[in-house]
Order: C-alpha cells, then sequence, then structure tokens
C-alpha cells in the first residue's frame, strides 16, 4: 500500500503520561510545537500530559508553567497512580484529534520523528520501531523475553515490535478503551479492534547513562497483566499439562495391566502411582477447564476504574 503524506487540515492529539519528570517536559513540549507548527504547520493539535499522580512536587510545577507558555498544552491529573496504560488511556479519553500519538516523557522518543510515522497514516496503527537502542543489557534481555510472549498471547505481528511512541486513528483509540478490564494492555486491546498494522524505523534518542521511569518493576507488573488479565495461557498450560498426565497415566495403566495379565508381573505400588497420575491429571484438566469459564465471567464482571481524574487543566 503506498505511503500518504500528512497534510495541513489533519489534527493530532499527542498523549504523553508523566511520572516525576521535570526538565525534560520543557524540552519536549518545545519540540512538540516545533514539529506541528512550523514542519507539519497542523491547523489543530493538543498536547496532553497526563499526570500520573507523580510523588515530585516540582513535576506538577513543570506541567503548570508549560501550560502557561504553550496554549496547546492540556494538563490531567489523576487522583493516584494507575500505571503508563491506565494513564494513555484516559489520555485517549480526552484526546480531539483526527490522529493519536503516544510517547514518553524522558525524551527517548523524538518528536522529530512524528512525521515518519505520519507518513503511514492510512494505517490504523503504526509502530515506531526503535533502532539502536541505547538500553542496558538486562532491559534488553527483558524486552525481548516481553515481545516473544507478546506474539504468543496477543497475537501480535512476528514483523512488529511493540513500543510506546506510536500513531493509531482515533477511532481505532476510541473502540479499544471501550473493552473492559481493570488492567488494561493497550496493545491487546488495539489488536482486538484493528489488524491493521504497520511499524517504521525511528532512532532510539536515549542515553544509556540516564534513568528512564519505566523501571524493571514496573515491566515485570506489566507484563503479569499482559499474563494474567490479557489473556489464558496460564490456564490453558494448566490444561494442557493436566490432559497430558491424564493420558500418560491412561498408557501406563494399559502397559501395566497388560504385563499383570499377560506376563505375570506384580503391579504392587505402580497401581497407587498410576491412580494419582490419573486423578492428578484429571484434576488439572478440570482446573483448566473451570478456569476458562472463570476468566470470562471475570472479564464480564469487573467494574473496577482504569483511572479516576482529579483535575484538568486546559
Amino acid at each position: 500500500m503506498q505511503e500518504t503524506l500528512y497534510n495541513k487540515s489533519d489534527s493530532y492529539s499527542v498523549i504523553i503520561p508523566v511520572y516525576n519528570s521535570t526538565s525534560s517536559l520543557n524540552e519536549l513540549t518545545k519540540e512538540l510545537t516545533y514539529v506541528f507548527s512550523t514542519i507539519l504547520k497542523a491547523s489543530f493539535y493538543e498536547i496532553i500530559f497526563v499526570n500520573d499522580n507523580s510523588p515530585n512536587a516540582l513535576t506538577l510545577d513543570f506541567l503548570n508553567e508549560i501550560h502557561i507558555n504553550f496554549p496547546h498544552v492540556k494538563i490531567i491529573n489523576l487522583t493516584r497512580n494507575f500505571g503508563q496504560q491506565s494513564a494513555t488511556i484516559c489520555g485517549i479519553n480526552y484526546a480531539s484529534g483526527e490522529y493519536i500519538i503516544t510517547m514518553d516523557d524522558d525524551m527517548q522518543h523524538s518528536p522529530l520523528e512524528i512525521p515518519k510515522l505520519l507518513k503511514l497514516k492510512n494505517h490504523d496503527i503504526v509502530f515506531a520501531n526503535l533502532q539502536n537502542k541505547k538500553t542496558h543489557f538486562l532491559n534488553r534481555i527483558t524486552s525481548n523475553i516481553k515481545a516473544y510472549f507478546d506474539y504468543i498471547l496477543i497475537d501480535k505481528p512476528k514483523d512488529i515490535k511493540l513500543s510506546s511512541f506510536r500513531l493509531i486513528r482515533s477511532n481505532i483509540a476510541k473502540e479499544a478503551i471501550k473493552i473492559e478490564t481493570a488492567y488494561p494492555f493497550l496493545p491487546a486491546l488495539l489488536f482486538h479492534i484493528s489488524n491493521d498494522i504497520c511499524s517504521v524505523n525511528i532512532e532510539h534518542n536515549h542515553d544509556v547513562n540516564s534513568k528512564s521511569n519505566y523501571t524493571f518493576k514496573k515491566r515485570y507488573k506489566v507484563f503479569l497483566n499482559l499474563l494474567i488479565n490479557n489473556s489464558s495461557f496460564l490456564l490453558k498450560s494448566l490444561g494442557y499439562i493436566g490432559a497430558s498426565a491424564f493420558l500418560l497415566s491412561f498408557i501406563l495403566a494399559i502397559y501395566f495391566i497388560y504385563k499383570k495379565m499377560f506376563l505375570g508381573v506384580p503391579i504392587g505400588f505402580t497401581s497407587i502411582i498410576i491412580s494419582i497420575l490419573f486423578f492428578g491429571g484429571l484434576n488439572l484438566l478440570a482446573f483448566g477447564i473451570l478456569g476458562e469459564y472463570f476468566i470470562r465471567l471475570l472479564a464480564s464482571s469487573e467494574k473496577k476504574p482504569k483511572y479516576v481524574v482529579k483535575s484538568i487543566t486546559t
């Protein structure tokens, strides 16, 4: 499919979850303003900072100062720390642009790369494939492991690498956030709505010595939510293990019964072991099947809010 260029009549919403960042917010706003007003010459754009209840008091001070100096900035403060996924979903809910761009608050995603995303705006979802990532070894390992599970758990296309730097058509994003779950993972929600997904190579603008707000603990929490709340992978695995144990015990039972009846070999404690395998496997299989029903009941009954807004400054 041919790439399409951006035009002045398009409208954009940039959503940036914020947690404890300070001076980088000012630099980020300046670069975004330059891109949209000078390079793209957009008729409408807005920058939505979602303050995820940052404990650093300077964060809100910087945001308020930015709001005074830049008329296109909107600030949303949440009542507590709901996490990056929920903060992004909050921003999407309040976005007015035809195209939504999400990015991090620490300048590792350069606003100057946004035109590359917009050249593929004919697709529903465009992910930035960050090149030459300057991250620590442990982060690279955990990212690769998560990428493998993304492919298994949420049917991520093999050639797509997930990133929080992405372009989404507003109607796709708005439909995705309607999906009810207390522990949302935005890519999983988006993939449920559309399979018109592509990516574009973009340079990773991140100093290896700088400290990212996206810590290992937060990565682990997102991965755990993905594994448990956005898929039934563990329950299905339990069912497979139970079925395998049940099948193995059945084969062993036939084998030892044959030896007893036709070869006269005494069974002894073998019968007890076979019984344990049989009923243990049957129990695991039953838990797996019941779990499938249980996870669907939970998904339909949970009514916890993804986020709660404390204040909005427009």
